[in-house]
């Protein structure tokens, strides 16, 4: 029994790489942005909110590899249908909340954090973003 499961294993791994979904690494076009009230904020903004929340996705290797692959192409789905920094000619249901969630400390997500450490802001850093994105987004 052992040895089957010393086969199965690989096996499976591999026939879950043949599972399409999670593999349209390809973004839309960026159609419009929100007027920024700093480049500071966009800065911040592209750093610890865009891979998630715009169409400049930053696609990292692992993203190709199932089922990870599965879980961060649909991350990134339900990121973008809450709110799309790229995407603002079409109305964006949380982007009054951005900054509560940020100063919350919901955003960036953990998980991302754990992968992304780039994306990990100084209490100065997210003191300027939570005052961006209220200046930018509005309450």
């Amino acid at each position: 029994m052992k040895k089957f499961w010393l086969g199965a294993i690989p096996a499976l791994i591999i026939a879950m790489q043949l599972v399409p979904y999670g593999r349209n690494h390809a973004n839309p076009p960026a159609r419009k942005q929100p007027d920024w009230n700093h480049a500071e904020t966009l800065e911040l903004a592209r750093r610890a909110c865009f891979d998630c929340h715009s169409n400049e996705t930053r696609w990292p290797w692992y993203a190709k590899v199932a089922p990870v692959s599965w879980f961060t192409y649909r991350h990134v789905q339900h990121g973008r249908r809450a709110l799309n920094f790229s995407e603002w000619d079409r109305p964006q249901r949380e982007a009054r909340e951005a900054a509560e969630e940020v100063e919350k400390g919901a955003m960036p997500l953990r998980s991302y954090l754990f992968a992304h450490p780039e994306a990990k802001l100084t209490l100065a850093e997210r003191e300027t973003l939570i005052k961006g994105l209220r200046a930018t987004l509005g309450e």
